[in-house]
């Protein structure tokens, strides 16, 4: 019996050939994820957690590096919150990462292993230093003071950057090396995924061909008419209509093609309409196929109220740009009014800047008291809360620094204050008082002034107003000098070296337990060549520098060092260029006031 190619055998050769191109692929399929899944566990269990323990020490070796730093720049006590910080860093945080380390380095190479015991030697003796010779002798506030100490420890701090150097490039290059064992086990990874699909495609290939050719010798029996029929509604339910009509014929196909080309007309007419309606042509004609249309009566419906929401918002446009241009008229007004306004609040401002500087010592009247002398004076803004005086009783010359609470209008308004009491205390004066008298006397006009009911409830709620303040008396003759502060302190530089003298630590004018204390009267004999500096404190606090940080006090009182080696007439040029270049950018935080005195 000769064998006969069936339909069904055809069909189920070809199903035949699908079943076992799909057995093949998910037979690939599961080698290639188990061997995926291998490497994955490689990657997640030992390369990725090594880079990030890695990267993990590295940070911790930045964070003790800005510690360590702080710790030597900033005067700050044993037990303060960063210090504590650095400790625990060194005794628990990096022992224990270490510990990580170490059982992650199993499974790297012998000369990966090598390189990270280097680089744990390193640190070792990194945090040893540390501990030793900066954080151990660095104990306290006088520390900070004592350059026998200060020195060392800045040469140790130099010597531990050199090998935090070596240890970040160490690290950097194991960090590096585990990353590229990542990288090439990811790569072999994706190779076997990329051969995976490439397979997967090709196989679908053969699958969509066999299926074709299983379709096209399966349903070459059907007619053509069928066949476009099809086509067309598989057209239509994309939107697409046909420009084509069907042909007529007298059997149940031609009556399918009947109805379709009923409704392939009645989408034409419904797809006009609607563009109609869309470019706001409301008067369009469109008539429903009956009565039963849902969709033409909805059409109808969508029209009508699309004209009523065009009108209603053409009105609300129209209203609403009625308003704008009234906003606008009265933005435009209110803008005038308050340009108006700053106008006179800059010009009474600019008076009293005018004001104050009549209150200011004249260059050439501090040249004729005080002839080897300089004075830096930088407003925050127009008018300033810092101010300086001048006077001479006796052949003794007297200058003072004074820097009242805020600055601005509010301070300016404190320097006038201290300025009068200041002029009503020496006004009369004919023999040369001590410092310490003068100031007690001004404590006393500034709470009388500004808290005439001291000791009642209403003064204990009034602003603590008040003036810290430095004042000198220079006697030429008997080359000696007389000192009183309020928290201000005096720097005297003698033979390259910085002599602090120390300030009261109360202020001018209020106290907060509303007792009345005296000032200390310092004596100091003076030599050919001392200078003298007195100050406010807004050199110091001025922010700026590469990390937008304060000056400082310690790198203030370096500075003046420094300074003092120049001509006294040169002084005052080389303060203010290197305020200026360390605030860059930002803006002055307050008024800034130094006086130089060379004898």
């Amino acid at each position: 019996m000769a064998f006969k190619f069936t339909i069904g055998k055809k069909i189920g050769a070809g199903f035949g050939l699908v079943i076992l191109f799909t057995v093949i692929a998910f037979i690939y399929t599961n080698v290639i994820i188990n061997e995926s899944k291998t490497k994955t566990d490689e990657v997640v269990k030992i390369v990725t957690p090594s880079v990030t323990s890695l990267e993990s020490f590295h940070s911790i070796l930045q964070r003790s590096q800005i510690l360590i730093t702080k710790w030597y720049h900033v005067q700050s006590p044993d037990d303060d919150p960063f210090k504590k910080e650095l400790r625990e860093l060194i005794k628990y945080q990096y022992p224990e990462l270490k510990k990580g380390i170490d059982s992650l380095s199993i499974n790297w190479t012998p000369d990966e292993k090598e390189q990270a015991k280097n680089i744990f030697s390193f640190t070792d003796n990194l945090f040893e230093k540390y501990q030793k010779d900066i954080m151990t002798p660095i104990n306290s506030f006088s520390a900070y003071d004592d350059a026998s100490i200060t020195f060392p420890v800045t040469l140790s701090l130099e010597e531990a950057d050199e090998e935090l150097k070596v240890i970040y490039n160490g690290l950097h290059t194991l960090i590096n090396s585990q990353k590229n064992n990542a990288d090439i086990v990811t790569h072999q990874m994706f190779t076997s995924f990329d051969f995976l699909m490439q397979f997967v495609k090709y196989l679908g290939i053969c699958l969509v061909i066999g299926g074709i050719l299983i379709a096209f010798f399966t349903i070459r029996t059907i007619v053509k008419p069928v066949q476009k029929l099809k086509n067309v509604l598989q057209d239509m339910s994309f939107g697409v209509l046909p420009k084509d009509r069907m042909k007529y014929k007298n059997d149940e196909i031609g009556d399918m093609n009947i109805a379709l080309n009923g409704l392939v007309q009645s989408m034409e007419l419904t797809t006009d309409f609607a563009r109609e309606v869309g470019s706001g042509n409301f008067n369009s004609y469109y008539k429903p196929l009956s009565d039963q249309d849902n969709l033409g009566h909805a059409l109808l419906k969508m029209r009508t109220d699309l004209a009523e929401n065009e009108r209603v918002l053409e009105q609300k446009v129209i209203e609403r740009t009625e308003q704008v241009v009234k906003q606008s008229e009265e933005i435009k007004s209110k803008n005038n009014e308050l340009e108006i306004l700053y106008k006179h609040v800059t010009d009474s401002i600019r008076y009293a800047k005018r004001l104050q500087e009549a209150i200011i010592p004249t260059d050439v009247a501090v040249r004729q008291l005080l002839p080897q002398s300089f004075v830096l004076f930088k407003p925050k803004d127009i008018v300033s809360g810092d101010f300086y005086w001048i006077n001479q009783v006796e052949n003794k010359s007297y200058v003072a620094a004074i820097d009242c609470t805020g600055h601005g209008v509010p301070g300016a308004f404190m320097s006038l204050v201290g300025y009068n009491i200041l002029k009503e205390i020496t006004l009369n004066d004919e023999v040369a008082i001590a410092p310490s008298i003068i100031m007690d006397k001004m404590s006393k006009g500034v709470v009388k002034t500004l808290n005439p009911k001291s000791g009642t409830v209403e003064a204990a709620n009034q602003t603590k107003d008040g003036m810290d303040m430095s004042l000198c008396c220079v006697d030429y003759q008997k080359m000696e000098l007389q000192y009183s502060g309020a928290f201000n302190p005096l720097y005297l530089i003698r033979e390259g070296k910085l002599i602090q003298y120390k300030a009261n630590k109360f202020p001018i004018g209020f106290r907060p337990d509303d007792v009345i204390h005296n000032f200390t009267n310092n004596v100091i004999p003076l030599k050919k060549g001392d200078t003298f500096y007195i100050f406010s404190d807004g050199y110091a606090d001025q922010f700026g520098g590469p990390n937008g940080k304060k000056y400082m006090t310690g790198n203030f009182r370096n500075l003046l060092i420094e300074a003092s080696k120049q001509p006294i007439e040169k002084q005052k040029d080389f303060l203010n260029t290197t305020i200026e270049n360390w605030r860059g950018e930002l803006e002055q935080v307050d008024d800034i006031l130094i006086i130089g005195v060379r004898v």
